[in-house]
């Protein structure tokens, strides 16, 4: 019986095996198990570099047998076998309870791979009870092929090795059939790509190193151009959908009229490519990205006035209730006396007092409001729109594609405006957003006094940390107000608001330096006995979290020590100088955007990273490449390249674009390049791939139902 991509799990190797994998890796079927590909090949001549393990992680390496023994143990009955392996620079243990036997496989001089979790035993590394497979003494009859032949070593877990993986793929590929190639012929040849069949053959067993790069090259180039042609697809769907046309009018002239201050050059580009989205037959989906205040909100409360014009509401959900409520103020602001009243912009938050959100709701019902701000709130059944046109989501990257779904299902096609201040490089915004259009804001609204980023690093000038307080306290003196982030609530019970940042490299403690800590020692500090301290964080109420934030924007608070909760929209023109503790906890995009909430006004800015980082880890290094560049989409790119995109994508990019196996956004660029180009030329010849049957049904397998749902909603 041959095998399809199609066929089940279960059929193909039974549904014990098929369980497992299913629990595992979540695969389903043949296609699922054959695109698990090897993450590295060894080859049975390499040692793996043994010091360079990480303590507490499953790893997989080919190492020699250097000796073994076995002692009866002391403590209890039975006895422990104990085997040194070793790669000539260093060397660790594994040790097996009440298994004589195996002095008998693991003899000194034979090599294998070995398989465990990295622990430590006597101050040295050990694998406890690993998994192992020894390489075949007799395979020396061809030593110098047997020697170079790459062995695939495969994403495994604790229940399934990389070879039982490499076992049943190897079992289900000798069974195999024909693979329908979706890379269309010439474009193949001209890329340089292999048959699809021959490309899974030598990914899995490759008889070279170079047939595995031959092989990987074509999946990636398989896999860019699947992804590229779902999303423009999506793209074709959405312009299927009629929307309602939103001409511009005299709302919007009269508040360009009252507007104290001109437009940025590209505010006035990107408000003009949204204002023609807006009268286009088709929704808008458009990304507006640009650095923290360079006037996104601007841009899309003139596209809300442009919906308003014509009837409609407009939406604008915010990751926070602080932030909501900031938004809100602001929009009332800018709106003015003059044209607030008429518009009604309205508050609509799960926190907010029940007598109060209902009059807040049924505002929103009746269509009297036309600009809502809210949080999760907005997503609520009880939640109605009388005309809904517009959906601005805030900080994209919070929010679940479900989660924007559901907002966008309370309207008819409405337009969705989605803004962030993570500056997006170009290819992560062409593999994860290929079907939004993406506009940039790149310059920033005159009278900024911009910001000056200095590190204290702690590990080489501990003395600093006492200047960096002092240096706090003489900018109160100054009349100016300062941010103190720390990485968690309380670093003593590790209460952390959202997930923990990475530690240190090379530390699993947690953070030393909480918002509790900080606030008790600044409480007994003699610099700051006069200063007004306040603090704030997630697990705070909200009434209390939007008091704390209203006063320390009237001035009525000079020190706010808090977590990541003010790390968006915070907007206090007084604020000078934010202090980070622990910065090599936080992401590059993380750390940028917390310093954007000073030097927003006419006061310099001055951001201190504080960092007990040895110099050169990867940890430190992170932290002075925000110090040296305040150049958003320069740290994008640094980002990806210190983390991999797994990080920068996030989990709430659900569905096929963060799902990448093979293709890495950075290092493929230009593949994704081509084969975006590739999937235009074909869909715009052949909308449904009805000549590239192939290509169609390749699409249908990687991207399942679920994950093309996922795209919908974006």
């Amino acid at each position: 019986m041959q095998f399809g991509v199609d066929t089940s799990l279960d059929t193909a190797i039974g549904a014990k095996t098929a369980g497992v994998l299913a629990k595992a890796f979540d695969m389903r079927t043949v296609g699922d198990l054959i695109g698990h590909y090897p993450r590295r090949y060894a080859s049975h001549g390499e040692l793996t570099p043994i010091r360079s393990l990480p303590i507490g992680e499953q790893v997989t390496i080919v190492a020699e047998v250097r000796k073994a023994s076995e002692r009866q143990m002391q403590a209890r009955r039975g006895s422990l076998v104990e085997v040194v392996i070793g790669d000539g620079n260093g060397e660790m243990s594994l040790t097996f309870f009440n298994q004589k036997w195996r002095l008998g496989e693991l003899r000194p001089g034979r090599r294998g791979i070995f398989a465990g979790k990295v622990g430590l035993y006597k101050g040295g590394l050990q694998f406890a009870h690993p998994e192992y497979e020894l390489f075949d003494d007799e395979a020396s009859v061809d030593a110098a092929r047997w020697a170079n032949t790459p062995i695939p070593i495969y994403p495994a877990t604790a229940a399934l090795t990389s070879w039982q993986i490499r076992k049943t793929i190897e079992a289900v590929l000798d069974k195999l059939g024909p693979v329908p190639d979706p890379l269309p012929a010439e474009f193949a040849a001209a890329h340089k790509c292999i048959p699809a069949r021959d490309a899974i053959e030598a990914v899995h067993r490759p008889e070279t190193v170079s047939q595995a790069h031959v092989a990987r090259h074509t999946l990636r180039m398989q896999e860019a151009l699947l992804l590229q042609t779902a999303l423009l697809q999506q793209r074709a769907e959405v312009r299927r959908l009629h929307a309602v046309s939103r001409p511009a009018g005299s709302l919007l002239e009269r508040f360009d009229a009252v507007l104290p201050y001109t437009l940025t050059p590209d505010q006035e580009s990107v408000g003009a490519v949204i204002a023609q989205d807006l009268v286009g037959e088709w929704p808008m989906n458009r990304l507006v990205q640009g650095e923290v205040g360079s006037g996104k909100t601007l841009v899309a409360l003139r596209a809300m006035l442009q919906v308003a014009q014509t009837g409609g509401q407009s939406a604008l959900i915010a990751p926070t209730e602080v932030l909501a409520a900031q938004h809100l103020r602001s929009i009332a602001k800018m709106l003015g006396p003059q044209l607030a009243p008429e518009l009604i912009p309205t508050l609509l938050t799960g926190q907010m007092p029940a007598a109060e959100r209902r009059k807040a709701a049924l505002r929103v019902a009746a269509g009297q409001s036309r600009i809502v701000v809210g949080t999760h709130a907005l997503l609520s059944e009880s939640t109605t729109f009388a005309e809904l046109g517009l959906v601005v989501v805030d900080e994209q990257h919070r929010f679940g594609v479900e989660q924007r779904e559901m907002l966008r299902a309370k309207g008819t096609a409405p337009h969705a405006l989605v803004l962030t201040a993570t500056p997006i490089p170009r290819t992560v915004a062409m593999t994860v957003f290929g079907d939004l259009d993406v506009s940039t804001i790149r310059t920033m609204p005159a009278g900024r006094a911009g910001i000056t980023t200095h590190v204290a690093p702690l590990a080489d000038k501990p003395s600093w940390f006492g200047r960096v307080w002092e240096r706090a306290a003489e900018e109160v003196a100054q009349g100016r107000q300062v941010f103190v982030v720390c990485a968690a609530i309380d670093a003593q019970k590790e209460l952390v608001d959202g997930e923990l940042p990475p530690p240190v490299e090379g530390e699993a403690t947690g953070p030393r330096w909480g918002v509790v800590q900080v606030a008790e020692m600044l409480a007994v500090h003699p610099s700051f006995a006069d200063l007004r301290v306040a603090v704030l964080h997630g697990k705070m109420h909200s009434e209390e979290k939007d008091s704390i934030m209203r006063a320390y924007a009237a001035g009525e608070i000079d020190v706010l020590v808090a977590t990541t909760v003010i790390e968006v929209g915070v907007d206090v023109p007084n604020a000078s100088t934010m202090i980070i503790l622990e910065a090599d906890r936080f992401g590059v995009s993380q750390l940028h955007q917390l310093r954007g909430r000073v030097g927003r006004g006419s006061v310099p800015g001055l951001c201190l990273l504080v960092t007990e980082a040895e110099d050169a880890t990867p940890a430190r290094t992170r932290v002075e490449a925000v110090a040296a560049t305040l150049d958003g989409f320069e740290l994008a790119e640094v980002d990806l390249e210190l983390r991999g995109e797994g990080d920068v994508l996030g989990d709430a990019q659900s569905g096929a674009r963060s799902s990448l196996k093979l293709l890495r956004v950075v290092k493929d660029a230009d593949t994704i390049a081509v084969a975006r180009a590739e999937a235009e030329r074909l869909l715009e010849a052949d909308p449904t791939l009805a000549t590239h049957p192939a290509l169609a049904d390749a699409v249908a397998r990687r991207v399942t139902q679920a994950e093309r749902a996922a795209l919908g909603k974006s």
